[in-house]
């Protein structure tokens, strides 16, 4: 057992004690009952139970009190730095039962214990850190419980080897359409992705979590067992219609508009416990009020340099912050409302904490051949109707598409990185090029599909039903161009699935995004899905208007003016290189060179620094230099 191993038995003993359901030392007096499928005397209801829901079929959670022998049911890894961390999770446990689990690795045919740690309470989730990681080498693992409890999976090796790295973008996984997702799992499998990126909403059972985040593990178990995993929350993962999390403040209801966090502290923490405490260590890990923890962090794989973030926990709620324009707090209808009324100072978005992690994030290129931005939702509202075809909406504020200020500081952050964005949430399968202060001088995105389209649908409908200008040339689809959102972003739509039919089930736009980041021609490439597709067979299996390949570069759409003198380290085949602005200190970008010597771009005539180095800008080596206009870069 290591000394970590030991530590963590020290820390989490006390919280081992078996409670019920009704006490209100779980998660307080006012929630008696939540997550009571998992605490307390849970086997005494631990059977799919149906909940009665007015118009709608009964919701089915899962069986409970498995055989005792399947106790452990699945797990997710990241490994990154050296550090291999592990969370397995199990069913509730009986009081009788051993709350330890046990982490074993395979080597020359035999299995040795590494850790043995306690099961967490509440939430039965069993965390593994070790040190020293060897990331070279793939290692079988297993997760045991007692004599006959385990679960198997493979520790993938950092596939650096490999020229293009395969990613799963997927979100929004409804869990009323109960029971496995065989067609997406074997689809999953054939794509065979380097990691797994779950923007959010992983289940919709908003006080049932242990319960839901079971049925997910259930469903995905597969292919999450055997490659690094990204799992983030959103909304409805901590029990929320929508989330404007508002540093940890005390929501006046599950809606939210107000802002902050509705449940107890402890609920949300088990959430984010169970879904992210394999993800790296937390940049910054101070917790933020009533000691809700965050987890914002990066993860290298495969030469690709991932920021995680958490784009719904520091953001400003509506409510009482700006004039009221619609039905809703966060809906706006009027037309001619003044869109700098909701773009008032002092809004949130990622927070302060958060972009000082980008930009640190954007200057940092060890282990790293390209970068890409995460989060649950997009930074603009590429949706025009609502729920159902007939309900149009002018602007939506659950979105990073508000507020606009610090949509922009985000998108500028992210394009110092050349880095392109992927992310759920908004039940339509999009990919834009951003605009933050010109059409197109931003980066691409792609937001998913999502995995099972039955709770809200969403479409992109111009009104007026015309192209935007700079339309995509061929494209199948009748409305992509430069378009203004509601909030008065600009962006520049590729491609978008909208639903046909929401009443047949293979017609609701359901789905999920690959991406492939391929670091010799330093191109990605965003694919779009269908969910009712073998895409071993079907020659459609992609949704109209995908892929979309762009240069790495291209993620900074800026008008290049001219370039800087050549930029070359003796020794560093592909250096670090900053260019800054001397007028106003800016950093322009920092990224990795594609070769040996590197022509920087600018924008505009002036003087300019320019820094490089192995993996950080740490090296002056021009200072005051003028751009040589219309000159093209070798």
């Amino acid at each position: 057992m290591t000394t970590h191993a030991r530590l963590l038995i020290l820390c989490f003993l006390p919280c081992l004690a078996p409670l019920h359901a009704d006490d209100p030392s779980v998660f307080g007096e006012k929630f008696p009952k939540l997550d009571g499928m998992a605490t307390g005397e849970w086997w005494k209801v631990a059977k799919p139970v149906d909940k009665p829901r007015k118009g709608r079929k009964p919701k089915k959670i899962i069986d409970m009190d498995v055989p005792r022998e399947d106790v452990v049911a699945f797990a997710v890894y990241t490994h990154d730095k050296g550090v291999l961390k592990l969370s397995a999770q199990l069913y509730p446990l009986k009081p009788d039962e051993p709350k330890v689990a046990r982490l074993e690795f395979k080597n020359g045919g035999a299995w040795k214990e590494a850790a043995s740690i306690p099961v967490t309470f509440p939430g039965w989730s069993a965390h593994f850190r070790i040190e020293n990681w060897d990331n070279t080498q793939s290692v079988p693992y297993r997760v045991r419980h007692g004599e006959k409890a385990m679960f198997e999976g493979l520790i993938r090796k950092d596939p650096v080897d490999k020229d293009v790295i395969v990613v799963a973008n997927m979100s929004c996984n409804s869990s009323r359409t109960p029971g496995q997702r065989p067609l997406i799992v074997k689809n999953l499998l054939a794509h065979d992705p380097d990691l797994l990126f779950f923007a959010g909403d992983q289940t919709y059972h908003h006080t049932q979590h242990t319960a839901g985040w079971l049925e997910f593990g259930l469903q995905f178990r597969d292919v999450l067992k055997d490659r690094p995993t990204i799992t983030i929350p959103d909304d409805h993962d901590v029990g929320q219609a929508n989330l404007w999390g508002q540093e940890g403040k005390q929501a006046e209801t599950p809606a939210g508009p107000a802002g902050g966090y509705f449940y107890p502290p402890k609920y949300v923490n088990m959430v984010q416990r169970q879904q992210t405490w394999h993800l790296p260590d937390a940049c910054d890990p101070s917790p933020i009020k009533r000691g809700i923890t965050v987890y914002f962090t990066n993860l290298r794989v495969g030469g690709i340099d991932f920021a995680i973030l958490e784009d719904r926990k520091f953001k400003t709620g509506p409510k009482g912050t700006i004039p009221k324009m619609g039905p809703r707090p966060d809906h706006i209808n009027d037309p001619k409302y003044d869109r700098k009324a909701v773009d008032v100072d002092g809004l949130q978005l990622l927070g302060d904490r958060q972009l000082k992690f980008l930009h640190e994030w954007g200057q940092d290129w060890t282990g790293a051949d390209m970068k890409c931005a995460l989060s649950q939702t997009a930074f603009c509202g590429a949706v025009h109707i609502h729920g159902s075809p007939t309900n149009r909406l002018l602007a939506d504020l659950d979105s990073n598409a508000w507020p606009q200020t610090g949509r922009n500081k985000a998108l500028t952050e992210i394009r110092r990185a050349w880095a392109p964005h992927l992310c759920g949430d908004q039940h339509l399968g999009v990919s834009v090029k951003h605009g933050i202060d010109a059409f197109r001088d931003g980066p691409y995105a792609f937001t998913s599909p999502a995995l099972i389209n039955t709770i809200y649908g969403r479409w992109w409908h111009p009104e007026d039903e015309k192209a935007g200008p700079h339309a995509v040339k061929d494209s199948p689809l009748p409305w992509t161009g430069d378009y203004l959102d509601g909030l008065g972003n600009r962006i520049t739509m590729l491609a978008y699935a909208n639903p046909e039919d929401r009443s047949d089930e293979k017609k609701r736009a359901d789905g999920y995004g690959i991406v492939r980041f391929k670091k010799s021609t330093r191109e990605v490439t965003f694919e779009c899905y269908k969910r009712f597709t073998d895409v071993s067979k079907d020659r459609d299996a992609q949704f109209p208007g995908w892929p979309i390949t762009f240069k790495m570069a291209r993620n900074d759409g800026r008008k290049v003016f001219g370039h800087l003198p050549a930029v070359q380290l003796e020794g560093v085949a592909k250096p670090v290189v900053q260019v800054i602005e001397d007028k106003t200190g800016e950093i322009l970008y920092t990224v990795r060179a594609p070769g040996k010597s590197f022509r920087p771009r600018v924008y505009a005539p002036g003087t300019y620094t320019v820094k490089a180095g192995k993996d950080k800008p740490d090296t002056t080596v021009h200072k005051g230099v003028k751009a040589e206009p219309g000159e093209k870069a070798k």
